[in-house]
């Protein structure tokens, strides 16, 4: 199945953005395994790039003084030769610092990456997240000869039933971690506190993905799940607002705990940010639960009328 190369659908402005996020991608990968010796590091290449979500679909918002400040993020797949190159950390890193400093962006971005191995298997078995982006993504880089796989439907109960035990699995985990950060707070060990609320907001987005896509990233960055499951059900949105600096600050205080509140002697973070980071966090959570039950409801009744 050939796949869409048009833009014509996005204004003259995003449409140069994403020119530039390409390039930036392209500079940055290549300074990435410029130093390699392997073959496969040598010989690693972008096979293509592509646009889903929101923008490719054609229901972006990009008001940042409505709806709390909110953005649609461009998502990005990247498709990469061989799987050791999906490393985020070793080979993706520098190229997110740089379009975040990019003045040029004005729009969020986020991506992410996988092998063509990888995608092909994800297609073969069904999984509707990649199925989606084939069917609805617009191809903005691709190498000659690429071919993606036919997808495979996932049956019905089979949908379901994947669906229930993992979304349920990790709606469990977020509110035992929410649980653990109210302890660690009445010990008074914020930090504990804090990272306890980075795990219950990653296992939150983690089971709205995992109901609506059957996939989650390989990142604990809160930024680029929250960018995938917004762009799946806007009443996410509300769990966090963006029209102010503090609100802005303090999700970004929570995005730096996975690491900095168990590693870092200068994290540091106040008991209303804390305050505030656990009434949000518990928020998402209920806006969670009301995703994951409407999923699992629409699913369970296709499961039972394939009977």
């Amino acid at each position: 199945m050939r796949m869409n190369t048009d833009l014509q659908h996005l204004p003259a402005r995003k449409r140069r953005e994403l020119d530039r996020i390409k390039d930036i991608l392209f500079a940055e990968f290549a300074d990435a395994i410029a130093l390699g010796n392997s073959e496969w590091r040598k010989n690693g290449r972008i096979l293509s790039i592509i646009l889903f979500g929101s923008y490719a679909r054609g229901d972006w918002v990009d008001e940042p003084y409505t709806k709390k400040g909110y953005k649609s993020d461009y998502d990005l797949l990247v498709i990469v030769s061989h799987k050791k190159l999906t490393d985020f950390t070793k080979y993706w890193y520098e190229a997110t610092e740089t379009l975040m400093r990019d003045k040029s962006i004005r729009t969020p971005v986020s991506f992410i990456v996988h092998s063509l191995d990888e995608v092909n298997s994800a297609l073969s078995e069904g999984r509707y997240f990649f199925c989606d982006i084939q069917k609805q993504g617009v191809v903005l880089h691709e190498k000659p000869n690429v071919k993606l796989a036919t997808p495979k439907p996932l049956n019905a109960e089979d949908a379901y039933e994947m669906a229930k035990e993992h979304s349920e699995f990790s709606l469990d985990n977020a509110k035992a971690s929410l649980d653990g950060s109210r302890f660690h707070f009445g010990e008074g060990n914020f930090n504990k506190a804090a990272f306890e609320l980075h795990q219950a907001t990653e296992a939150t987005y983690a089971a709205v993905l995992l109901a609506l896509t059957n996939y989650i990233p390989k990142t604990h960055d809160l930024r680029k799940l929250r960018a995938l499951a917004e762009d799946l059900d806007k009443r996410l949105v509300a769990a966090w607002p963006r029209d102010n600096r503090a609100a802005r600050a303090n999700f970004n205080k929570l995005r730096d705990a996975y690491v900095k509140a168990r590693y870092s002697k200068h994290y540091t973070i106040s008991t209303e940010a804390l305050n505030w980071l656990g009434e949000r966090t518990k928020h998402l959570h209920t806006l969670a639960e009301t995703v994951c039950a409407e999923c699992l409801f629409e699913l369970e009744k296709q499961a039972k009328v394939g009977e």
